[in-house]
């Protein structure tokens, strides 16, 4: 039995078939490069343009797709497996630790197998005014992969979307037009270009948003090094609308990100302005000062419905992606199960529905359980009592084998996308972790107790 589906065979990709993507970040970058992979397996012959505006070798807005700027264990080991290994340019900084805040107090969780494999980078050049050359885009160096692969850019924007039986025709804002077998949407949440896609995709319903907060502090290397060192501070403070905050160092930055739920300036700097967060910083210093850019990015939080037709697909976060974190990962997950079903499946809608659909349905469920364990963990913030016993055990924890550090390792791969939500969830779920938790609550408990006294 062949390994495409030949239930339209005018959906197939032949060669001489030309594929447009229309954005040039994470995923579809991934997209291109797994399909022109693919594609050679497969002994076919097609031809990609990737249709990009942003130049991430530019500074500031130009370059920068609103990332906060982690690449977890996890994904790291999935591309050096496909033969994408991260230069030294990329990587701003090795992570080797978390440092888990609360209003009680504050504890390191060492990474569980003691690898540094967690890389900060930055998705663009960097913030505004950044002139350091010796800085290199995480998105830059995956579009130059696809390029070497033998892909096309086109530095355009497109303007308009037409879909007929046998092909898709674009048109760019510069008059150019272009006929393709396959459109792939890696536009991310960009409002205007998912119109474009409901254009020529009509029962495609876009991802459910909600706006979060990036900033960048610029600091003096010797001084991010004292500060901050190699950690990833995470914090988990009693505070409206934020499931959780990170500062993330880089080489002479420190990146701020707040996840969750409709976040404006006055939440970010209720946040910033903690004691909690204060601490961090060398005293003295005027916060303002020192940040180039802010913004306050949308990220997906429900996954669009039906993100594909005949000869159109859409991946990423414009389709799906994982909850809170990891967006780069979905990317990967995203693009390449793309890439797989349109090569070896074909490009009907039906293909797209059988081989690429059940990937991304597979995230959706996975967010519900994501959603389920940042419900329990806004729980643990809001209660004084419940941080102090969730504080007494990670710290007891980073004593013990890295085996014995269930809980440490539960909210490692909660906060670093390592894992997805149902392991963590099942892992939660372990009897003597509970029994630890319980234990811990009745010592936090009874030291209240006596305090009162």
């Amino acid at each position: 039995m062949s390994m495409r589906d030949f239930s339209s065979e005018h959906f197939v990709l032949e060669d001489g078939s030309k594929i447009a993507v229309i954005g040039g970040g994470p995923a579809g970058s991934f997209f291109t490069y797994f399909a022109i992979d693919f594609a050679e397996r497969m002994g076919l012959d097609i031809s990609i343009d990737i249709y990009e505006a942003k130049d991430f070798t530019c500074a500031g807005p130009q370059g920068c797709n609103n990332c906060g700027g982690i690449v977890s264990e996890s994904l790291i080991q999935s591309l050096s497996a496909e033969g994408v290994v991260l230069p030294s340019k990329v990587i701003q900084r090795g992570i080797e630790s978390y440092t888990l805040h609360l209003e009680n107090g504050s504890t390191v969780i060492k990474t569980p197998l003691e690898e540094q494999r967690i890389a900060s980078m930055f998705r663009g050049f960097g913030p505004k005014g950044n002139t350091d050359t010796n800085t290199a885009s995480f998105d830059n160096f995956l579009f130059g992969l696809c390029q070497e692969k033998g892909a096309r850019v086109i530095s355009e924007r497109v303007s308009e979307a037409i879909r007929t039986a046998d092909a898709v025709t674009l048109t760019t804002k510069d008059g150019n037009k272009a006929r393709y077998d396959l459109v792939v949407g890696a536009v991310g949440l960009n409002g205007k270009a998912l119109s474009l896609f409901k254009s020529i995709c009509p029962s495609f319903e876009p991802p459910e948003t909600t706006k979060t907060y990036i900033s960048e502090f610029q600091m003096e290397p010797e001084l991010i090094d004292k500060h901050f060192g190699n950690s990833m501070h995470v914090f988990l403070l009693n505070l409206p609308n934020i499931k959780f905050g990170a500062l993330i160092p880089k080489d002479n930055y420190v990146t701020l990100v707040l996840l969750g739920s409709d976040i404006n300036m006055e939440i970010a700097c209720s946040f910033i302005n903690s004691k909690s967060v204060m601490k961090l910083f060398p005293r003295g210093i005027k916060l303002d000062d020192i940040t180039p850019c802010k913004c306050f990015p949308s990220i997906n939080v429900k996954g669009a419905k039906l993100a594909y037709d005949d000869r159109v697909v859409l991946v990423g976060d414009s389709a799906s992606s994982k909850l809170y974190k990891n967006g780069v990962g979905a990317a990967y997950i995203t693009g390449k199960a793309a890439a797989n079903a349109a090569i070896f499946n074909g490009i009907s809608a039906n293909a797209f529905k059988k081989y690429y659909q059940p990937v991304c349905s597979e995230l959706d469920n996975d967010n519900k359980l994501g959603k389920f364990i940042f419900s329990v963990t806004g729980i643990i913030q809001k209660s004084h009592l419940l941080k102090g016993a969730l504080l007494s055990m990670v710290i007891s924890e980073q004593h013990k084998a890295s085996h014995k550090r269930r809980m440490s390792s539960v909210l490692w791969d909660t906060f670093t996308g390592s894992a997805a939500y149902k392991n963590i969830f099942v892992r939660c779920l372990n009897p003597l972790l509970l029994v630890s938790l319980v234990w811990n609550i009745i010592k936090s408990t009874l030291n209240l107790i006596f305090k009162k006294k």
